[in-house]
């Protein structure tokens, strides 16, 4: 019965963690680019009461006896299934429509994916202009290099093709180039990716190092697509689901614990 407490307690806890991870994916259903996550659990260790062994009679047992010690989470996994394609009024806003994620130079130097397409106009050193996520931080081009462009450009007439390629009309309102594009970059593995909040993530050991999708082959590119946001890939319904299971499972371990401590309280009044 002390067994039936302890494992009582571990899904309760278990079941905790899996709804503060519902209520984030809930709290960000209207988060840009956000990724909705999902919680696997695992078995804790079992206690052998009986091994495989044979009976008085030699006959061999079929299978020994043993007895769980609860649950825990083993993972929180990252689901990147495109989210919903949203208009914007703004020209500065960028989806993306592939497995691709943008790159932006943080403040401490290094460097962090989004798909948080978010951006605006800043205006940089001598009047230049600077794209730039909502904190700030440089939206880079294919060669890591922030995308600043000097005074003389108007940013209302800036247009970014689907392969990112920046681009300015020129005295015969023809668009031409301005020498940046947009970069992109995938992972091998992108649950294996980092994350800082702010719907930035950072590579790691797990992730891969980045794929820049200028240099690379075989790789299926990812489509900029200017005047439209990534929406959170959050299914509402389905995360409501997830709640009433988890409220369920919660209730049916609290219950155990109280069926434990009613059943001790019996063993020790047969003592009186």
């Amino acid at each position: 019965m002390v067994r039936s407490l302890w494992t009582g307690a571990t899904g309760m806890i278990a079941q905790q963690t899996s709804l503060d991870n519902i209520a984030n994916n809930l709290a960000n259903v209207n988060t840009m680019g956000y990724k909705s996550q999902s919680i696997e659990f695992k078995s804790l260790l079992y206690q052998t009461m009986q091994t495989r062994t044979t009976s008085a009679n030699g006959d061999a047992k079929p299978s020994s006896a043993q007895v769980g010690l609860g649950t825990r989470v083993s993972s929180i996994n990252t689901s990147f299934r495109q989210g919903s394609l949203l208009a914007s009024e703004l020209d500065t806003s960028f989806a993306l429509s592939g497995k691709g994620f943008f790159g932006v130079r943080g403040g401490d130097g290094n460097t962090y994916y989004t798909r948080n397409g978010n951006f605006q106009w800043t205006t940089y050193t001598n009047g230049s202009n600077m794209l730039a996520d909502s904190d700030g931080n440089p939206v880079l081009d294919t060669q890591n290099r922030p995308i600043v462009l000097g005074s003389q450009y108007q940013t209302s007439l800036i247009q970014v093709s689907k392969e990112g390629e920046v681009m300015y009309p020129d005295a015969n309102n023809n668009l031409q180039s301005t020498g940046y594009k947009i970069g992109r970059w995938q992972f091998s593995n992108p649950n294996g990716l980092y994350r800082e909040g702010d719907s930035l993530y950072s590579q790691t050991a797990a992730s891969g190092q980045p794929i820049n999708e200028e240099t690379a082959t075989n790789i299926q590119k990812t489509q900029v697509i200017q005047g439209y946001l990534e929406g959170s890939n959050v299914q509402v319904a389905d995360e409501m689901v997830n709640m009433i299971t988890t409220q369920r499972a919660y209730e049916f371990n609290s219950k155990v614990i109280t069926t434990s401590d009613t059943m001790l309280e019996e063993a020790n009044n047969l003592r009186r």
